[in-house]
């Protein structure tokens, strides 16, 4: 009355309530809809709704063998150590999809520690091929040191390549360099994808143009340090 107090806000109203439209009414006009429609129209749509159901299942089906097939390619990615007793569980009894690569070591061997170096590199990107290493006199009994490091290539529990000491390398005992020389004859590093990795040419030609990377690189750091 005296002015000093703001003005009161106005009362809160709801807003306008509408009711559901009636069962009858929703069932009414869906029978409307389906009278309006011919016998063709109909099936064609059961049809698609159909052929909906058959690509959500195909696309389920495609999205499960992916997930399994990386859940396997995921069971390697390091140089796993197996004694005599894992041998024929690890090695022999793998079947034809998995190539493996068994290292004969010993401990306290130079050239062993050069090649073990070089596995754990390509054990990284070739998770899809299986790396074991296995103390050699565990394999073979009073195998000769002087064969060591010895690469063991297998596939389908048979021995499909051998590569006594670090000589057959070469000079290429790096990872690029081991790589090749495991592919000489066959594909036997996968990266654990489908397509053209599955190509023993595009895997080598990959290998040589990183080792040629890595070349130049050492070259130029070698020219810098001269400078210096």
């Amino acid at each position: 009355k005296l002015g000093n107090l703001p003005p009161k806000q106005p009362a809160f109203k709801p807003l306008p309530f509408t009711p559901a439209p009636d069962q009858e009414h929703s069932i009414s006009k869906d029978k409307f809809f389906l009278d309006s429609k011919t016998d063709e129209e109909i099936e064609l749509e059961d049809d698609l709704h159909l052929y909906d159901n058959r690509f959500l299942q195909e696309y389920n089906k495609k999205r499960l063998a992916e997930m399994r097939k990386s859940i396997q390619v995921a069971r390697f990615g390091s140089v796993v150590l197996i004694s005599s007793s894992d041998f024929v569980r690890e090695v022999s009894q793998i079947g034809s999809d998995v190539w493996i690569v068994v290292l004969l070591y010993t401990n306290g061997y130079a050239e062993c520690s050069v090649l073990m170096k070089c596995l754990e590199e390509l054990v990284v990107k070739y998770p899809g091929t299986k790396f074991v290493k296995i103390v050699s006199t565990d394999c073979l009994l009073n195998y000769p040191d002087y064969n060591l490091p010895t690469l063991l290539v297998y596939n389908n529990g048979a021995v499909i390549a051998n590569f006594v000491g670090l000589r057959r390398f070469r000079q290429r005992s790096t990872s690029e360099g081991v790589a090749l020389t495991l592919c000489q004859s066959d594909h036997v590093l996968n990266s654990g994808h489908d397509g053209i990795d599955k190509l023993r040419d595009f895997v080598i030609e990959r290998l040589w143009r990183s080792l040629i990377k890595k070349v130049v690189r050492n070259m130029k750091t070698m020219m810098v340090d001269h400078q210096v």
